[in-house]
């Protein structure tokens, strides 16, 4: 603020509402200058009398006028990016940890995507020692007896595994994803006390992000687990197989699963994985799909 027809000036800050101040201000025309990044200055004036309080009126700042580039990429190229970035997350540098996003506006996924994504984390190599280790386990506790014991045994158990495995990310991550326009990846939550972050996990095990970026009922991995258990009464064996009673079992046993991976992706996964995105970069605006 300058004074007309005087040397002195003053200058203040506004605080985080756009409110400040001037004080011991000398009677007389004055006049205010507001600037602020990118926006062009405005300036005010009026006349101050002695011992009066003036308000100034609100003031509107205009954009400058800058040579600004606004680049503006396709949804899918966006969201190609970050399956690349996702595709390089491992805990502690291993284990795959595909599907999920540490970009709260992660891009849509477009059905080709969801499906690279899939196969991606089939395919991986540490997929298949997972699985491994998990027939292993089962054959070790003679659990699905019907497979018997040995070499055969075990490449049964470990064929029934991956089944489930691959049956449960296809319809829960790609077809019923694809069909119902939902998203099948985790989105972290950076904020928030550990209630509401643990609540917010655990509720991820049945709601999801929709393709238009609104939260909803998570029918895909629902309906997902529900189909995975209904394919597994062809290969359990048959003392196993308890027709709807398996399938609603292995879907509940699903969607708790979930629930305390959420759990864990929460608050221990993202300090194992050294190439996760904890600090999301600003992103480029996409276009409509």
């Amino acid at each position: 603020m300058t004074l007309t027809g005087q040397s002195t000036s003053q200058q203040a800050a506004s605080d985080d509402s756009g409110n400040y101040s001037f004080k011991d201000v000398i009677p007389g025309t004055f006049k205010i200058t507001i600037s602020a990044p990118a926006f062009a200055d405005q300036t005010f004036s009026g006349i101050l009398a002695s011992g009066q309080n003036y308000i100034v009126p609100p003031i509107t700042l205009l954009l400058a006028t800058v040579n600004t580039t606004v680049v503006v990429e396709p949804t899918a190229v966006v969201a190609e990016r970050q399956i690349k970035a996702e595709e390089q997350q491992r805990v502690l540098g291993v284990v795959p940890n595909f599907y999920v996003t540490y970009v709260s506006n992660a891009a849509p996924l477009n059905s080709r995507q969801k499906f690279e994504l899939s196969w991606r984390d089939a395919i991986d190599p540490v997929t298949f020692i997972l699985i491994g280790a998990t027939a292993g386990i089962q054959q070790a506790t003679d659990n699905f007896a019907g497979y018997g014991q040995g070499a055969q045994g075990y490449g049964k158990r470990y064929g029934a595994s991956y089944a489930d495995f691959a049956t449960g990310t296809l319809f829960g991550s790609v077809i019923f994803p694809a069909i119902l326009k939902q998203d099948p990846r985790y989105f972290y939550k950076s904020t928030g006390s550990t209630r509401a972050r643990i609540l917010y996990a655990i509720a991820n095990a049945v709601i999801c992000k929709g393709d238009n970026g609104h939260w909803q009922a998570n029918y895909s991995s629902i309906l997902g687990n529900l189909a995975s258990g209904g394919m597994s009464n062809l290969y359990y064996p048959p003392q196993n197989q308890r027709g709807a009673a398996l399938t609603f079992e292995v879907a509940g046993v699903g969607i708790a699963a979930t629930a305390a991976d959420n759990i864990i992706q929460q608050f221990v996964v993202p300090k194992l994985t050294p190439k996760s995105h904890k600090h999301e970069a600003p992103q480029r605006v996409p276009n409509g799909r």
